[in-house]
């Protein structure tokens, strides 16, 4: 449920506008002030969001996704369909397939219950409540990505902190199998959390999206 006014595509907004870089960033339905409502969105709506956006608006031949978590999941699915223009890949506190693997399967009985009965169920954590939809977590079954194998030649770095409470750093590790052919990093952040948003966290991520941005120039 991030925002677009968020620190992370602040921070890359700033970035770009000083490389003088085209940026695009979006807020998926239903997050933030766009249209539409949560409980309706799901991966695949998300995705094709993404999908329209980029085809519209993004003209250029070489791209680098950046995914924050949940975007991260979406990012694996926007690089298949985008795979001849992909030049990099960023993901942060990546979490493809959370939906089942962090989710379902560690909710007690009466909770999958519930979602099977009402079709949702108002899980809050944090400042928030998550309304999750039976929808929701069908859909996420036909969006598995960790058996997908990429074999794109390109530099994919995983940011991950340590201390994450939300998704263990494992997922990062899986995210970068998906890609055998590429040039991978891993930074675990030890201090680090979920989001990754503080300043000295985001100038390290910007330091490595300013070697890919190099690269390929």
């Amino acid at each position: 449920m991030s925002d677009i006014e968020g620190e992370k595509p602040t921070k890359f907004a700033r970035y770009c506008n000083k490389k003088k870089i085209n940026f695009l960033t979006l807020e998926y339905s239903g997050h933030g002030k766009s249209y539409g409502k949560f409980t309706n969105g799901n991966i695949s709506k998300w995705t094709n969001d993404a999908k329209k956006l980029i085809k519209k608006k993004f003209k250029e031949k070489n791209l680098i996704i950046i995914g924050s978590s949940m975007g991260s999941w979406i990012a694996l699915n926007l690089i298949k369909v985008f795979n001849k223009q992909i030049r990099g890949f960023i993901g942060i506190g990546s979490a493809p397939e959370f939906l089942e693997r962090l989710m379902w399967n560690k909710f007690t009985k009466k909770i999958k219950n519930t979602i099977n009965k009402k079709k949702i169920y108002h899980m809050k954590y944090g400042d928030y409540t998550y309304p999750l939809t039976k929808q929701l977590f069908l859909d996420g079954k036909k969006n598995k990505v960790l058996k997908t194998k990429l074999k794109l030649n390109i530099p994919v770095t995983m940011f991950h902190g340590a201390k994450d409470d939300v998704v263990p750093t494992s997922f990062s590790k899986k995210a970068l199998n998906i890609f055998p052919n590429a040039k991978k990093k891993l930074f675990i952040i030890k201090s680090g959390d979920h989001s990754l948003s503080k300043k000295n966290y985001l100038n390290k991520i910007c330091k490595e999206l300013d070697k890919m941005i190099k690269n390929i120039i």
